[in-house]
């Protein structure tokens, strides 16, 4: 499969399968034409010796220094060097693939002056697993990504570092082994490279997509731990939820039911409790309302990795140069700092569960901290303190970065959306909700095997899957392994594919 790029229509799941899958890119005959067009409109103005934002003048500050015939071609150079002002780890190649792809996606639109050649160079970097070093740390998210897109275009001059059939190389000998012509920079080239917030939004696709997978997984524990806590079925009935009207509630019931389907429980077999505590049966509205977040964070993200974002913009029909702001991160960092809290909260009430789970007084006649042989045994009590822990980091991650603008370029970018804490933060978020689901799924696997009634199906496949990768505690054994077991686990979304072949999708 090759990804056609045309500057619409890219997703969340695109992005995933450039960056992680390494599908291979080509531009529509079509963006190459836009591209083109533009890019004689704009050497047209540039002959004309108009005064345009970014290529015949300097920027931020120094946007009103116009600058010389020989200084505009300079201007590019020196504008990648400064800008490659970064620090820390090296991203990981995934996330700079992905900058790399919404970035091309942005050019293919055609409203951003550059060469072709400039974007034709990254689709064969892409495609020959040339990955530029990127540092992880020094994107305010407005004027864009500059810090981190500015050590992907030095490549674009041979400079800079790229990794390479597992090697970390310098720039012009990475580009050299994969036989790729290095273009160099002209007039324009360096800004339209740079200026946009793609890798924040970049990270927030790939962030998304592991999260939607990981809501379901939290279905799974959820029914799981309802299943082993004898839990009444009447909460998850979908009409309930349609009578509100939430999409998120009715998906999540609909999930939540197909769980359950086959079991006695969901037959109604088994005597139960009128109501049940509200981290059973509020699921649906809780994780439901992290559904309708994380799809209108999708949709904020998918718009960005379709829209125009750069600055200036030049329309060709209309002969015309804009300046503006598209370059700014907040409409992607605020709905992504509500997605990483909604993370933060199902977590929250997954460890809730859990707690039901091993307290004797709230379980349903299960064993005190699902052991058999309490007091001399300890069983799960310490999994909880290790949940606990994650929970309390996530919980100070979940404090938003969009309101934590700092002004910078001797305030001519008095606010900036600090998007970029955002996305990192999100994935620290998601590796402890990695860890804490895992946790309750164990628990809850420990405690049904406690149990000698029928489960649902979706239920008895989660469990058969979980036990392949940890045994049952019959006696205290050190946990560690198992915990970190189980995080891989949920990560690795066996128990998802596996459960979902059992019962069909739970989207």
């Amino acid at each position: 499969m090759t990804y056609i790029i045309t500057g619409k229509g890219l997703t969340i799941e695109d992005v995933v399968n450039v960056a992680r899958h390494n599908e291979k890119v080509e531009f529509h005959p079509d963006a190459i034409d836009r591209m083109q067009k533009c890019r004689d409109m704009l050497e047209e103005k540039i002959a004309a010796k108009e005064t345009m934002y970014g290529i015949t003048t300097g920027i931020g500050e120094f946007s009103e220094v116009v600058l010389t015939g020989d200084e505009v071609l300079l201007f590019q150079k020196y504008l990648i060097y400064n800008h490659a002002a970064g620090i820390g780890k090296a991203a990981p190649i995934e996330h700079i693939r992905a900058a790399m792809l919404g970035r091309l996606n942005v050019l293919a639109n055609g409203y951003s002056g550059n060469r072709v050649i400039i974007a034709e160079t990254y689709v064969e970097m892409l495609n020959k697993g040339v990955t530029p070093e990127v540092c992880e740390k020094g994107s305010v998210g407005a004027s864009g990504d500059l810090a981190p897109m500015s050590q992907i275009a030095l490549l674009l001059m041979g400079e800079g570092r790229a990794f390479y059939k597992g090697e970390l190389l310098e720039g012009k000998e990475a580009m050299d082994r994969a036989g790729i012509e290095v273009p160099g920079l002209q007039a324009r080239d360096g800004l339209a490279a740079i200026n946009g917030s793609n890798l924040l939004t970049a990270m927030s696709a790939i962030f998304l997509y592991d999260a939607l997978r990981f809501m379901k997984q939290a279905e799974i524990a959820c029914a799981m731990s309802i299943e082993a806590l004898m839990g009444n079925m009447k909460p998850y009935t979908p009409k309930l939820h349609e009578l509100r009207g939430f999409p998120g509630a009715v998906r999540c019931a609909k999930s939540l039911s197909k769980l359950f389907k086959g079991g006695d429980l969901y037959e109604g077999k088994l005597k139960v409790k009128v109501q049940d505590a509200y981290s059973m049966r509020s699921a649906p509205q809780v994780l439901g309302a992290a559904h309708d977040t994380f799809a209108w964070a999708r949709s904020q993200v998918e718009i960005e990795l379709n829209g125009v974002g750069d600055n200036p913009v030049f329309l060709t029909e209309e002969k015309l140069v804009l300046t503006g702001a598209n370059f700014q991160g907040t409409p992607v960092c605020l709905p992504m700092d509500l997605a990483g809290a909604a993370m933060t909260m199902v977590c929250v009430m997954s460890e809730r569960r859990m707690n039901r789970l091993n307290h004797p007084a709230l379980s349903v006649g299960l064993p005190p901290f699902l052991t058999k042989g309490a007091g001399l045994m300890s069983g799960l009590m310490l999994s909880q303190y290790t949940a606990d822990m994650q929970i309390v980091e996530m919980r100070i991650l979940s404090m938003p970065a969009s309101i934590q603008s700092i002004p910078a370029a001797a305030d001519q970018e008095d606010f900036v959306s600090m998007g970029m804490n955002t996305a990192l933060k999100n994935f620290q978020i998601l590796d402890n909700a990695y860890g804490v689901l895992g946790i309750e799924l164990m628990a809850a696997a420990q405690a049904l095997d406690f149990r000698e009634f029928a489960f649902g199906k979706g239920v008895t496949k989660a469990k058969e899957v979980i036990r392949r990768h940890v045994e049952f505690l019959d006696v205290d054994r050190p946990l560690f392994d198992d915990h970190n077991a189980m995080k891989a686990l949920v990560k690795s979304c066996e128990i998802l594919e596996e459960v979902e072949k059992e019962v069909g999708s739970l989207d």
